[in-house]
């Protein structure tokens, strides 16, 4: 890595995953409507990397979130907001030049075409993270190193991090990559397909979605994609209501601990199918990013692949049942009772808001 200071007792045993890419606080409508017509918001933070930090954390795990923030109050509000969740933020900087990044949007489905964002992120704080700026010091103790491609849409000097990152040497950690295809946010649409597979073809564990690996690759089919990515360990293809099919070589039970990384295709593939769960949607935000909280957890502890994909999909159903993009996850013991049930009483499942709680609403119809 370049410019890697030397690792320090303290860091080697500092988090068991590292999260690496922007926050930005995030303004939530106080009604429902056009931005125009909203006449006030709520403050909250959002930023992929985070979110999947701040989940792991609730579910107790040992993270760390690695970023730029400016040295303003919304930079503040961040790492504060961010710390309360039980994660690591030692390692964000401040930047002296460059603002925290904002964004706006309407209390509307982000799937419909009345659904409204407005980011004012370009040229912010995390924008400016490169290979020569990041303390890599923190990086190679974790077990897992979690990115995703919004950070390489951010400015070349963010594309160059996350090359340096993923380049394959004996001591990097399991690197997990969400591809994240966010059209918007790359100022050469051309050049994001091609970024984002190399990026991929580095990584260990890849998460990505059927949908937008059509968008991105035009590439149609969980089987599709596999044959375009190859070389990860562990693939997950997210299918929207379908569930995920994840592809793992040596059944995945070596994903974080005694893997080779992403070296090649030798072995064959073990094939896991888990349909999604019912769930009783209050705001379909964050799920996604709490799909891979799940999952990783689930990893961590050494679970079977098909209990990672039910972790995941309890995760997600757990932030999809609330208003935000973050929220409590069920208590361990909770989870894992879940996940354990045969195919059929998992097909019966039913969650609904409050679900994770005492007053727990989990029905079977």
């Amino acid at each position: 890595m370049s410019g890697t200071p030397a690792r320090t007792a303290e860091t080697a045993t500092a988090a068991e995953v590292v999260c690496l890419g922007e926050s930005m606080v995030t303004f939530l409508p106080s009604q429902p409507g056009r931005l125009a017509d909203v006449p006030s918001f709520g403050r909250g933070i959002g930023g992929a990397e985070s979110n999947v930090a701040c989940a792991l954390a609730a579910a107790g795990h040992r993270t760390a979130w690695v970023s730029r923030v400016g040295a303003d109050g919304f930079g503040d509000h961040l790492v504060e907001a961010i710390a309360g969740y039980g994660v690591d933020t030692s390692a964000v900087r401040r930047d002296p030049d460059r603002p925290t990044g904002i964004y706006f949007r309407t209390a509307t489905d982000r799937a419909t075409e009345v659904h409204e964002v407005a980011y004012y992120r370009a040229g912010s704080a995390a924008s400016a993270m490169s290979p020569d700026n990041v303390p890599y010091e923190a990086l190679p103790a974790a077990r897992v190193l979690h990115l995703s491609g919004i950070t390489a849409a951010l400015s070349a000097d963010c594309l160059a991090l996350l090359h340096d990152l993923t380049a394959p040497r004996p001591d990097r950690p399991l690197i997990s990559f969400d591809v994240n295809h966010r059209p918007g946010l790359w100022r050469d649409a051309d050049a994001a397909p091609g970024v984002l597979l190399d990026l991929a073809r580095r990584c260990d564990l890849v998460f990505v979605g059927e949908d937008e690996a059509e968008e991105a690759w035009q590439v149609r089919g969980a089987e599709a994609i596999r044959a375009a990515l190859p070389e990860p360990a562990v693939l997950v293809v997210k299918r929207g209501g379908a569930g995920a099919r994840v592809f793992s070589r040596a059944d995945g039970t070596d994903a974080v601990d005694g893997t080779d990384g992403a070296d090649g295709t030798d072995g064959a593939d073990t094939v896991t199918t888990v349909p999604a769960l019912r769930v009783d949607v209050v705001a379909p935000v964050g799920a996604g990013d709490a799909f891979a909280a799940g999952f990783l957890s689930a990893t961590l502890r050494a679970l079977p692949v098909r209990d990672r994909i039910r972790h995941g999909h309890l995760m997600a159903a757990a932030v999809l049942t609330v208003p935000g993009d973050l929220t409590g996850p069920p208590a361990r013991a909770h989870a894992d009772a879940l996940a354990a049930l045969d195919d059929d009483a998992w097909g019966r499942l039913r969650l609904g808001p409050g679900w994770t709680g005492h007053d727990q609403e989990v029905r079977t119809t």
